[in-house]
């Protein structure tokens, strides 16, 4: 039985998938959301990677799923355990020996924002907190929930080492973007993604943070690429 392993993003918080976990269940599949050492500043990629695999468990039809920051994790775990897929959600592509802070004005990240929100008639200066980046498409009572949880910490540590392996991993991989992102737009990721893995995206409505704003409409997708493979 294929288990959805899903790796959060910046803050490294579980509970970003709490709305997704039932949405699976729902459709017969199991899924486990995992808590990192985001808050851990000793912690990097190895310590993120030993709780990937800490929460897989012993189970063994793996489908790793990274939001965001968590494209930098995931593959590594296919050094300790088969993976039967990645699928990368909204997530950063790494190429071998760059580092994750590195990542940002590798790829024109900055400059993909500013052009996005011109086209959207939105000035990135009104959003200082990446409220509206993050939050826009979010129902309100999640959004509540979120804010009342506070803000995640989220360590430096992972992003200052060069990333490292030597090339991607031979496991099959989707990338799926939410359209509306207004953190990684689209754009973006279209260019990086055929830059950097050579494969197309995939594209649903959302923005960056869809497990919270259209769970199920991601739990279909998700269930897909598992039938895919099944």
């Amino acid at each position: 039985m294929i288990s959805f392993i899903l790796v959060p993003g910046a803050g490294g918080d579980a509970w970003y998938w709490h709305r997704l976990v039932p949405a699976l269940a729902t459709r017969g599949y199991d899924a486990v959301a995992v808590d990192l050492p985001a808050a851990d500043e000793s912690a990097g990629l190895p310590q993120y990677v030993d709780a990937v695999v800490a929460a897989a468990g012993d189970r063994p039809d793996l489908v790793l799923v990274g939001q965001s920051m968590a494209g930098l994790t995931i593959p590594l775990v296919c050094d300790r355990r088969p993976v039967h897929m990645l699928v990368l959600l909204n997530a950063m592509t790494p190429r071998a020996g760059e580092s994750g802070g590195e990542w940002w004005g590798n790829t024109g990240f900055e400059r993909a924002r500013r052009e996005q929100a011109e086209r959207d008639g939105r000035r990135l200066e009104d959003d200082p907190d990446l409220l509206d980046a993050f939050f826009h498409d979010v129902p309100a009572e999640v959004r509540e929930e979120a804010f009342a949880r506070g803000e995640p910490w989220q360590s430096g540590t992972p992003f200052e080492t060069p990333w490292p392996m030597a090339a991607w991993p031979d496991v099959p991989t989707r990338f799926l973007v939410a359209r509306d992102d207004r953190f990684f737009p689209v754009e973006l990721q279209r260019r990086v993604v055929s830059e950097r893995l050579g494969i197309p995206v995939d594209e649903m409505p959302g923005g960056h943070l869809v497990a919270l704003s259209r769970p199920d409409e991601l739990a279909d997708r998700l269930v897909g690429y598992a039938q895919d493979i099944a």
